[in-house]
């Protein structure tokens, strides 16, 4: 029997899927294993503990693995994809696939089909597919310039929001947004926050998206605010995509993928009634994609060729 791996590598979470040709027969979750974000020895221990986890579920020894895919962002970049190769086959035997977050979500969403997707976990991309094979991407340019309606997206624009609050309505400005982010950093006044945000290397963004979902749930307006442009922003790259694309062309499929997506309805609610505004047609996916399990396919589907 022929056993195969799957694996998504997030820049907050790494998600493992082992199978034979039909059957999923384990999996496994460990910390973020993009080497870009997290560097070469954090990828490398969460690749190691995701793929351990999955085997041992599976009952399966990491020899017995023919063929690995790993989607992770950068992963068409010939660098990004030797760093990502040789850190997997440490674990694994047989041949490793490294390509781009956005080709195994495609699989996940649509296999060989034609559709748009739009990934929105710690980085963002929108990325699609026409019936002619032609493929076109927006946005993913890396946290620093692009990644609109990102995790990391979300959380700088909740500090720089709470920032703007503060300069507006001075000490009476205090929001339950602005505390959250104190209370996840662990400080105790603003100038403290401050230096924390402006730290070099650069706090880690992306995980204040859960205190601002909280703030937001509890009523407050700049957190609301944030999510809601982060709903548009990703409207917005999927709309050049689709343009590129399809144009108008007949009834279109959309699916998402990643972190933000799958913890605030606000921003899928956004972001769909954004893109029905501009295209009826689309066709919005039920469910939220795995990106793993795309991974898992294009193992067993190159085996086969």
């Amino acid at each position: 029997m022929s056993i195969f791996l799957g694996i998504d590598g997030g820049g907050s979470k790494t998600l493992c899927v082992i199978g034979d040709q039909n059957s999923v027969l384990g999996t496994g979750t460990s910390a973020g294993s993009n080497v870009v974000r997290v560097g070469e020895a954090r990828a490398q221990e969460s690749l190691g503990v995701a793929i351990r986890q999955a085997c041992a579920a599976a009952n399966v020894s990491p020899s017995r693995i023919e063929k690995t895919c790993v989607g992770i962002a950068g992963g068409a970049l010939p660098e990004i994809a030797g760093v990502v190769r040789r850190l997997v086959s440490e674990f694994v035997s047989g041949e490793v696939v490294v390509v781009g977050d956005m080709v195994i979500t495609m699989e996940a969403a649509f296999g060989s089909g034609p559709g748009v997707i739009v990934i929105a976990g710690t980085g963002s991309i929108a990325y699609g597919r026409n019936s002619a094979g032609q493929t076109a991407r927006a946005g993913g340019w890396g946290f620093a310039i692009s990644d609109e309606g990102s995790g990391h997206w979300i959380g700088r624009s909740a500090v720089a929001a709470s920032m703007r609050a503060f300069d507006e309505g001075g000490a009476e400005s205090a929001s339950p947004l602005l505390e959250g982010i104190m209370n996840s950093w662990g400080v105790t006044t603003r100038d403290q926050m401050v230096v924390a945000g402006n730290a070099s290397p650069s706090p880690d963004f992306a995980a204040l998206l859960r205190t601002v979902l909280s703030a937001a749930d509890s009523g407050d307006a700049a957190a609301r605010a944030v999510l809601t442009q982060a709903g548009v922003e990703l409207a917005t790259l999927a709309k050049i995509v689709i343009v590129r694309l399809f144009g108008d062309a007949v009834p279109l499929p959309v699916a998402v993928s990643g972190g933000v997506f799958r913890n605030c309805g606000l921003i899928q609610q956004v972001f769909y009634d954004r893109l029905r505004g501009v295209f009826p047609q689309i066709l919005p996916n039920a469910t939220l994609v795995d990106p793993a399990m795309g991974a898992l396919e294009l193992a067993r589907n190159t085996s086969r060729e």
